[in-house]
């Protein structure tokens, strides 16, 4: 088959295609890097204008103006690779805005692929209509936009998820799924709000390359070390205040005991590695199920504290604590466990362990990849 991967989160989409080669088919995947993530794309566009100051003249000129030139540059780059788009046997969006342009554009561009590809498909992956809806009307126990619930940022700091709720990118989302043969889900944020969905046909956990993620079985006979990588466009979404909370509380009983690494926006190149020596992940708050991130991370043998809420757990027929740790929002509830684990360095290389099996079991590559192809050919 040949299939076009349009858009990117960390490297859910170019990750599919490795595992996709693997069966021997053909793959393109177009994306923007994810911003100072940097990841790989087979075609490479740019997002201009979306710093300093040449993103407060962007901000300007749309209020006088009305037109948005990140998205006017975005199309120029598209007209120059539009014709390496069309024919192809499945398309996937990595969400309802693959190209991170405003909704006119999008929709104009959505509309080239639409035209040219008979069978296009949704991922929902990253915040879209439906996802962020359901947690702004509250139907999740915590989500993302807990943190502004609470009145920790403004409305800006989270324009990037509540824009999906404006009537613009609601009729893009209308629009997207009038057009598509069906919607996946990468991991459960997403499953839970789609169930009902008639355009739903199910989660498709994200793929994880193991042969590019090496284990190492744990030491825990000296230091036990923490690392917190922060990405400061997200901060509170992802609850990085509430970890620092928690560090702080544990570094005051056990400052002999633990190293913590704190590093912010790190590239992926430098990110997969600044973590190698570390023992704990600390990835996410807000969230009932594992982000791309974490998978790596537990892939590598690192005990990753983010979501595995309870309907994980019953999703995989999995017990408690022992494959990730539920990072609840509460700091004292995160020193409490870490502090578990410090005090039971044994469980440590346990979870280790089994945090490797259930990648290797749940995640693989190449199955996934699999799972995709079934799906996809059940609705050409």
């Amino acid at each position: 088959m040949k299939i076009l991967l349009l858009g990117e989160y960390n490297s859910s989409h170019y990750t599919l295609k490795e595992g996709l080669q693997k069966l021997g088919h053909e793959v393109l995947v177009v994306g923007h890097g994810d911003g100072f993530k940097k990841r790989k794309s087979d075609i490479l566009y740019n997002l201009k204008y979306t710093e300093g100051f040449s993103k407060k003249l962007k901000i300007l000129l749309f209020k006088l103006f009305g037109f948005d030139i990140t998205s006017l540059h975005v199309k120029k780059q598209f007209n120059r690779f539009k014709t390496q788009l069309t024919g192809f046997d499945a398309v996937q969006l990595i969400n309802e805005t693959p190209f991170n342009t405003h909704p006119k554009v999008e929709k104009q561009l959505l509309a080239f692929i639409f035209k040219n590809n008979k069978n296009v498909f949704l991922l929902s992956c990253g915040t879209d209509y439906v996802s962020v809806k359901y947690a702004f009307d509250k139907k999740f126990r915590y989500s993302i936009l807990t943190p502004y619930f609470n009145n920790k940022s403004n409305k800006k700091d989270f324009w990037h998820a509540l824009m999906y709720l404006t009537p613009p990118y609601k009729k893009l989302h209308e629009y997207v799924y009038s057009n598509i043969r069906g919607v996946f889900a990468s991991d459960l944020d997403y499953d839970i709000p789609l169930l009902e969905n008639e355009k739903y046909l199910g989660m498709v956990p994200n793929p994880i390359n193991l042969e590019k993620l090496d284990f190492t079985e744990l030491d825990v006979t000296s230091k036990i070390v923490i690392f917190h990588g922060i990405n400061m466009n997200n901060y509170f979404k992802k609850g990085n205040d509430i970890f620092e909370e928690a560090l702080a509380i544990l570094n005051k009983k056990y400052a002999d005991k633990i190293e913590i690494i704190t590093v912010k926006s790190l590239p992926y190149n430098e990110y997969i590695k600044a973590f190698d020596t570390a023992h704990i992940l600390l990835d996410q708050v807000f969230a009932y199920d594992q982000g791309f991130n974490a998978l790596e991370a537990m892939a590598k043998g690192k005990v990753v504290f983010t979501g595995a809420e309870q309907e994980w757990l019953d999703y995989y027929h999995i017990e408690e604590d022992t494959i990730a740790i539920n990072a609840l929002p509460d700091a004292e509830k995160i020193a409490n466990k870490l502090e578990w684990l410090i005090l039971h360095p044994e469980k440590i290389v346990e979870i280790s362990r089994n945090a490797r099996a259930f990648i290797e079991k749940e995640h693989h590559y190449v199955a996934i990849a699999k799972v995709y192809l079934e799906k996809w050919q059940s609705k050409f």
